[in-house]
């Protein structure tokens, strides 16, 4: 900054707007979109998705179902049936809002949170059990579901979405590839690469940021200085939007828009989604008691998603103690029976271990043994190089 320039700073933050300066976006101004008030009543009844009663039920059982599923994983993973789990409690509306808003033609592409999108996707439940269980027929997902397996890389489905969606274009298919991210993730160089090999090309991505508000013990405060997430996208030339991510009907109503406006070849879409993971961040040792007080989860429990919409549904009638009973003593049953099929299941023998990693390359004429790399020391390559000779 020149001599002149500094004189000239006497903007606010110490920038002169006339020298070019970019102002950032003031967060303050943008108000989360939101359709229910954390007590259930609607923010505007005229602005509510068209929703069916019965949609607006399947919506609560799948959430009812989340959590009970949840806290059943939970319980397994501390007796230590199973090897791998990160809990969703608190992100019911962010996951099932959005399963609710894919279409059939679309693409899923989940992280190793997102199970509940995946099993809403048509995932059997017991190959989440298997998935989290460490077996490889736990990533085996059914073609017909258009959809990826876990992602357990950080960020690299950021840029396997962008990919997917570039090829849904170029095919001409009206169809939008939805991922999800973390808070943490965004500090990820494969969220930014992706993000803008999709605004580039104009790609039908939706990218979903669950803001849950730590990435494992760091606050968001401290992974960044961006007043929102959702703003990260702007560099890209990604609109981005902020979007109540307990509020299951904005959430739907805001995924479901963001996929239209994709489809329609309008290009890529960033939803930023205020949440909270009431759990650990995995059940691999963290505890979260460490990093955060009593008081902050007690304020956002009161937030949560169930009960805002349970209220909501009650006051139009359409949900009572007996249906809650209902939901819940199915889905124990549908839990119990899922988890019976996997531990019933054939296990994996070593041999697994390395199919499952390592392929074969076709056609077989095309290998060569290990020995006969180009290895400098081995002189391997130089006398394939006076063979090659030989030949011509």
């Amino acid at each position: 900054m020149t001599t002149r320039t500094r004189e000239r700073s006497g903007a606010k933050g110490g920038l002169a707007p006339e020298e070019g300066w970019v102002p950032l976006p003031d967060a303050e101004a943008i108000r989360p979109f939101r359709l229910l008030e954390p007590d259930g009543r609607p923010v505007d009844e005229a602005r509510l998705p068209d929703l069916s009663d019965e949609a607006l039920r399947t919506l609560m059982d799948r959430m009812v179902f989340t959590r009970v599923w949840d806290q059943r994983a939970v319980s397994l993973s501390r007796q230590g049936r199973l090897g791998f789990y990160a809990p969703v409690a608190g992100q019911e509306a962010t996951m099932i809002g959005s399963a609710f808003a894919l279409g059939p033609e679309d693409w899923l592409l989940p992280t190793y949170r997102d199970l509940p999108v995946l099993v809403w996707r048509g995932y059997p439940l017991f190959r989440a059990f298997l998935y989290s269980r460490g077996h490889m027929h736990g990533f085996a997902v059914p073609d017909d579901l258009n959809a990826f397996g876990p992602q357990i890389i950080i960020g690299a489905q950021i840029v396997q979405a962008a990919g997917v969606a570039l090829g849904l274009k170029l095919r001409g298919e009206k169809a939008a590839a939805l991922t999800f991210i973390g808070d943490g993730g965004t500090s990820q160089g494969d969220f930014y690469e992706g993000l803008n090999v999709a605004g580039a090309f104009g790609a039908p991505a939706v990218f979903v940021i669950q803001n849950n508000r730590y990435a494992i013990s760091v606050p968001v405060e401290k992974q960044t200085r961006a007043r929102t997430l959702a703003q990260k996208g702007v560099a890209a030339g990604i609109p981005g939007r902020l979007v109540d991510g307990m509020d299951v009907l904005a959430v739907v109503e805001a995924v479901r828009s963001a996929l239209d406006h994709a489809r329609e070849g309008k290009g890529p879409i960033l939803i930023e989604a205020l949440t909270y993971r009431y759990g650990p961040h995995t059940m691999s040792g963290d505890d979260p008691t460490r990093y955060r007080q009593a008081e902050e989860l007690g304020e956002w429990e009161r937030l949560d998603p169930l009960l805002r919409f349970r209220q909501f549904l009650r006051e139009r009638g359409l949900w009572s103690e007996a249906d809650e009973e209902r939901a819940i003593a199915e889905a124990k049953e549908a839990v119990a029976a899922a988890l019976k099929e996997a531990e019933a299941y054939p296990k994996m023998s070593v041999a697994d271990l390395v199919r499952s990693v390592f392929r074969r390359s076709e056609p077989e004429a095309d290998r060569r043994p290990l020995g006969d790399s180009a290895d400098p020391g081995s002189g391997s390559g130089e006398r394939r190089r006076a063979d090659d000779r030989k030949e011509r």
